[in-house]
């Protein structure tokens, strides 16, 4: 039976439609997608499986959860441990009796509401001193769900969606704790509040302090840890929610000893090595300015094998493949580094300060 032209014409014309709504459907699904405000980020298999190995397989995390879980980190893939700092013994003891405890054997600590871990901790020092690395630490003693969070993840181009953000930060670590929600450089994220501040930032802040506050329930196991070395920044109600405070200042000499046995622990020194004179001789000097220190004098003998080779490149991988064992670090390898002192310059001891006041 042949078709008549109209009725060619007719499923031409409904095949089009069909066609053009089917487009029209993509293009306002594409459109709503673009100008949905929340990004939805799919969560980093890595923390997926973090959230599995802490025991929490089973969790329904919505779109701002899922956002906020990309940054948990599992006590697993930290490899510094409380015996790796040295100097900090009563602070470390001081947190495992406060808050490692607490938060892992809750029934110990259920006899008294006095008794909990604290809501907020928060360590304050010079740059250096070792408040990123206890965090660190802490996180993998612990065994808790650590979160470690930043400002930019908290913030949003859409109004109230930081907000949002911050909401899930609180119930994620309600649903997955017991928790450590880690905050470096919290000074700039929870400084003092002024009139010049924007709305969405107080907002934001007012969001964080008041579900902070919410947290006043026996059952629940979460800390908020801080690290800044600007305390006086810091909103005075964001200090009144950490009332465990550890000040993390230079080292003494004791405690540049202990610093610099664990440091150089693995690498071969000269017979009668005077690591006590190291220790007198970097006063002033933080963590991170020792662990500096000795990479820089580490490279010497590696820089004399270096220039023994020439700028041969087959004579060193010659030495590379034959395998090669470098000379003990000697004390003069500390001080001395091509004719100049391998020390930084100790910009906070007494006598460079009473210099500068007198010039």
């Amino acid at each position: 039976m042949a078709i008549s032209p109209s009725t060619k014409r007719a499923i031409v014309d409904v095949a089009l439609f069909v066609a053009s709504q089917a487009a029209l459907y993509y293009t306002v699904r594409w459109v709503m997608q673009s100008m949905n405000p929340v990004e939805k980020k799919d969560v980093k298999q890595k923390s997926l499986k973090a959230l599995e190995k802490l025991g929490h397989k089973s969790l329904e995390l919505d779109d701002y959860e899922r956002q906020i879980a990309s940054e948990i980190i599992h006590p697993d893939d930290i490899d510094v441990h409380f015996s790796d700092i040295g100097g900090l013994e009563p602070i470390i003891s001081s947190l495992q009796e406060s808050v490692i405890y607490p938060l892992r054997f809750p029934e110990l600590f259920a006899s008294s509401t006095l008794l909990g871990a604290p809501k907020g901790v928060l360590l304050f020092g010079p740059p250096g001193c070792g408040k990123t690395m206890l965090a660190k630490a802490l996180a993998k003693e612990s065994g808790a769900t650590f979160i470690n969070i930043a400002a930019s993840v908290l913030t949003n181009k859409w109004y109230g969606e930081s907000n949002k953000l911050v909401a899930g930060l609180f119930s994620l670590a309600r649903k997955a704790q017991p928790s450590i929600v880690f905050i470096d450089e919290i000074d700039s994220f929870l400084r003092e509040r002024t009139k010049g501040d924007h709305e969405v930032t107080g907002m934001m802040k007012a969001e964080f302090m008041t579900l902070w506050d919410g947290l006043t329930s026996s059952t629940d196991r979460i800390v908020v840890l801080g690290a800044t070395n600007r305390p006086n920044d810091i909103d005075s109600a964001i200090l009144r929610r950490m009332p465990k405070r550890f000040s993390i200042g230079l080292p003494s000499i004791e405690q540049r000893l202990k610093i610099l046995s664990l440091i150089l622990r693995d690498t071969k020194l000269a017979p009668g090595f005077q690591l006590t004179a190291l220790a007198e001789r970097t006063q002033g000097y933080s963590g991170s300015d020792l662990k500096e220190l000795c990479r820089n004098a580490a490279m010497i003998p590696m820089r004399e094998l270096m220039r023994s080779a020439g700028a041969d490149s087959a004579e060193l991988a010659r030495i590379q493949a034959e395998g090669v064992e470098l000379r003990p670090l000697k004390l003069e390898d500390f001080f001395q580094a091509d004719g100049t002192s391998a020390l930084p310059p100790p910009e906070n001891t007494i006598e460079v300060i009473m210099e500068k006041l007198a010039a």
